[in-house]
């Protein structure tokens, strides 16, 4: 196999992997156009709603601790297997219910392999990839999750064109909201008979002891390379005494979380606490809150969706290049300024005697600029680089464990931004709700320069003795 040849195959390999996040992105998505048509047909209140639409990030929570474990057991690709089911479950399942009770019941389980993808799947990537493009390749992650945003976002415009409303009729007597989530059940499918060609995670291979399939696993990635040498290489940064687990995120000479721990969690919730799934999960409401029709909300967020993907290509052409820590800098500022925006025109803007926010003017324009030069920053940094660093950051022996627990955090902290957001929108106003996700992004920036070292060019071996 020529050089070409196995970068190829490196590549689709991680295409492959990356359909996860491409549910991901559509799974957390596609919540987006059906908020009111759930508050009316599960006649829920605004805590209701609030829970329905968040549900789904305590199952990712759930998801996320144990897959990192169970991958460390089982290997990454088994639990992918599963996460795929249980997409297609949750997809069906959400669909068919009648009752907020078992509606919620069916986004937890979506919840679960929507977590477990987000962890595993730059996990996977980031262990079959040559250091020179890992950067690159691990960003198809949130690439993918965009394009699964977008697909969400356009699925529900183009049902709801067709149906009049969400609540609507559409096809065989069902109502446009229950299509939008079993549309999701083809990619699930797709994603399902691709991980059946894939390889088990080299790195995986060389803690379980399968030693032999390890090389074979690295020979046909890398022929050029010694896999051989690599499997002793990579024995180096593991330890002797036992396989990775849980516990290897406690410094056994401190008795406390690797700093390196610290600096992943910081990341994890931080890239939730700039409120980036507002806009995701509440894009229909929040625009209907500013004054839009129904329509022009979700023709809005399908613009959006095109801006997430044009500037994540961008993220991709630079990771490589510029490297993790000032690409996250410089999102952290552009998005704490955007942000700020959006807080001073929404705080300023008129209500009618409905109570709905009406911008004057041109002031409509204005936030619409800022609300996608908020999701351009985005994009860029945040979105792709967090991935990428919790990819590659943490040394091999604690990578799935380390993975888990920040997986854990990022979507408690998405629950409790997703949850939250109602009560703000009806309590201090959308102005407020903004001036404090502005505030996060400062913290962003301060914590980024003090706590992160950068990772780009470095083998995950390299990576893994640095931090030891």
């Amino acid at each position: 196999m020529t050089t070409s040849a196995s970068s190829t195959k490196v590549i689709l390999l991680s295409f492959a992997a990356a359909l996860g996040g491409f549910l991901f992105g559509f799974d957390s998505g596609v919540i987006n156009g059906t908020v009111d048509a759930l508050q009316q047909a599960f006649q829920s209140t605004a805590v209701g709603t609030g829970f329905n639409v968040a549900s789904m990030a305590l199952g990712c929570a759930v998801g996320a601790f144990f897959a990192g474990t169970l991958a460390d057991r089982f290997g990454r690709r088994p639990v992918l297997l599963v996460t795929a089911i249980l997409f297609m479950l949750s997809a069906w399942g959400s669909g068919i219910a009648t009752s907020s009770e078992a509606f919620v019941l069916y986004r937890i389980l979506g919840g679960l392999a929507v977590g477990a993808a987000s962890v595993l799947v730059p996990a996977y990537i980031s262990e079959i990839a040559p250091a020179a493009i890992r950067g690159r390749l691990i960003s198809l992650q949130q690439l993918m999750i965009v394009l699964g945003l977008f697909a969400a976002f356009l699925s529900n415009y183009n049902i709801v064109q067709h149906a009049g409303s969400a609540a609507a009729e559409f096809w065989w007597g069902f109502s446009a909201w229950q299509w939008m989530f079993w549309i999701e059940i083809l990619p699930a499918a797709l994603f399902f008979l691709c991980l059946l060609f894939v390889p088990e995670s080299p790195r995986y291979l060389v803690a379980a002891g399968k030693l032999p399939q390890a090389a074979a696993v690295l020979a046909s990635l890398a022929p050029h390379d010694n896999a051989q040498a690599k499997v002793q290489d990579i024995q180096s940064t593991l330890s002797s005494e036992h396989k990775p687990s849980l516990r290897d995120v406690i410094n056994q000479h401190t008795s406390k979380l690797h700093p390196i721990i610290w600096a992943g969690i910081m990341l994890a919730v931080l890239q939730q606490f700039t409120g980036i799934n507002v806009v995701f999960y509440y894009g229909a409401t929040l625009w209907q809150a500013a004054g839009f029709t129904e329509n022009d909300a979700l023709a809005v967020n399908v613009i959006s969706g095109a801006v997430n993907i044009s500037f994540t290509f961008l993220a991709i052409a630079l990771v490589d290049k510029i490297g993790r820590k000032k690409l996250l800098l410089v999102g952290a500022l552009g998005q704490a300024v955007m942000l700020a925006a959006l807080a001073i025109i929404f705080s300023t803007a008129d209500v009618t005697d409905a109570g709905q926010l009406q911008l004057a003017g041109q002031m409509g324009i204005v936030a619409l600029l800022a609300a996608n030069l908020y999701i351009a920053f985005f994009a860029t940094t945040w979105g792709p680089i967090v991935w990428v660093m919790l990819g590659e950051m943490f040394p091999n022996q604690l990578r799935g464990a380390a993975l888990g627990l920040c997986g854990i955090l990022h979507w408690l902290s998405n629950f409790t931004i997703s949850m939250s957001f109602p009560v703000l929108l009806a309590g201090v106003g959308l102005g407020a709700a903004y001036g404090i996700y502005a505030a996060f992004g400062v913290l962003a920036f301060l914590l980024v320069k003090k706590m992160l070292t950068e990772t780009r060019g470095l083998t995950l071996e390299q990576i893994s003795r640095e931090q030891q």
